[in-house]
């Protein structure tokens, strides 16, 4: 559907004349989904609630504007519970914790506020679930993500990371009648498809997870992006380097139609080379991202004759997550008025 259009602004970008008409494709969903909407509202109240400083274990989303953000508002981010003074506030960021992270808190007697996204705390549950049953569990994600780690840490002794379709092909396991996949909420959707389906092929009896693992979120912007892919010259991307969903985002559009896709935090890293000859440009952005990045990138793309946006719109979302039980209410004791998180998505 038609957006109104944008207002250029005076920017790097020149408007040199291309074929065709210029025109944007605007994915639908983008940006903030419910759990990380839930985490940047829990360090915020955090912070009205406590006073700076709050501590928050690792990044609280994977998105480096929201991290300053907060940042300037008070938050110190750690990458270890050992860095927090003792009897300090903590928030555990969207990716999850460990059992291991949630003792070493408790011990040093800090004053915890879990931020996990209520879908990651699905996956552990599960994994704390097959565990107890004996399973073997193949945990699709990339080693070293916090997700990962948090997930696999409920079960270190069941857990076994496989990273890539190729790697389906050589992991071994102890029993094959007893084994199970997981994955982490943030791959693609089509890649993880293909690494079970590798895995089933070496484990006929391998078990599906009682539901979808990938997030709604991470799935519907992969679906959009694939609609605006087919009809774009160009894809940008915002999202940062080490958000998950972001950098599938690029992949999917490349493989999907789009003749080149980039990824970019900030609309200042858009180059000019990019637009060579591009008369359609899609533009989406990651399940972290603030809305005002995407604005900012649109605005310059006006500047260079881009002002005509069309809005490719695949899905709605409109749900959201209760806020961590610490945070519900207001200092008083009242219910607070954003007990839901709830800024309004795209």
């Amino acid at each position: 559907m038609p957006v109104p259009r944008i207002p250029g602004r005076r920017g790097r970008l020149q408007d040199i004349p291309v074929d065709g008409r210029k025109k944007v494709l605007l994915a639908a969903p983008r940006g903030y989904c419910a759990g990380v909407d839930r985490a940047v509202i829990a360090v915020e109240k955090a912070l009205e609630r406590y006073g700076a400083p709050v501590y928050v274990r690792k990044q609280i989303v994977h998105n480096i504007h929201v991290v300053t953000e907060l940042e300037k508002k008070g938050a110190i981010f750690v990458e270890e519970v050992d860095e927090v003074p003792a009897g300090s506030h903590v928030v555990f960021s969207a990716h999850g914790v460990s059992p291991a992270v949630v003792s070493a808190a408790s011990d040093r007697g800090l004053q915890a506020i879990d931020a996990t996204c209520p879908l990651v705390t699905k996956v552990h549950r599960e994994a704390v679930r097959f565990a107890r049953d004996d399973f073997e569990i193949l945990l699709i994600g990339h080693e070293g993500h916090e997700e990962v780690e948090g997930t696999a840490g409920e079960a270190p002794e069941h857990v076994t990371v496989v990273n890539s379709p190729e790697h389906a092909d050589t992991v071994e396991v102890r029993d094959p009648s007893k084994v199970v996949w997981l994955s982490q909420t943030t791959l693609s959707v089509d890649e993880t498809m293909e690494t079970v389906r590798r895995l089933r092929l070496r484990f006929p009896e391998l078990q599906d997870p009682p539901s979808d693992d990938i997030c709604y979120a991470t799935q519907n912007r992969q679906v959009a992006i694939k609609k605006v892919a087919v009809g774009a010259d160009l894809v940008i991307v915002v999202g940062s380097a080490n958000s998950s969903n972001s950098v599938r985002l690029v992949e999917v559009a490349l493989e999907h139609g789009a003749k080149a896709a980039y990824r970019v935090d900030y609309v200042d890293e858009v180059k000019q080379e990019w637009l060579d000859g591009v008369e359609t440009v899609g533009v989406t952005s990651g399940a972290s991202v603030p809305e005002v990045l995407v604005t900012e990138v649109l605005e310059e793309l006006a500047g260079a004759g881009y002002r005509d946006v069309e809005e490719v719109r695949t899905a709605e979302e409109d749900l959201m997550f209760s806020l961590p039980k610490e945070l519900r209410q207001d200092a008083a004791g009242k219910r607070d008025s954003r007990a839901l998180g709830g800024r309004g998505r795209a």
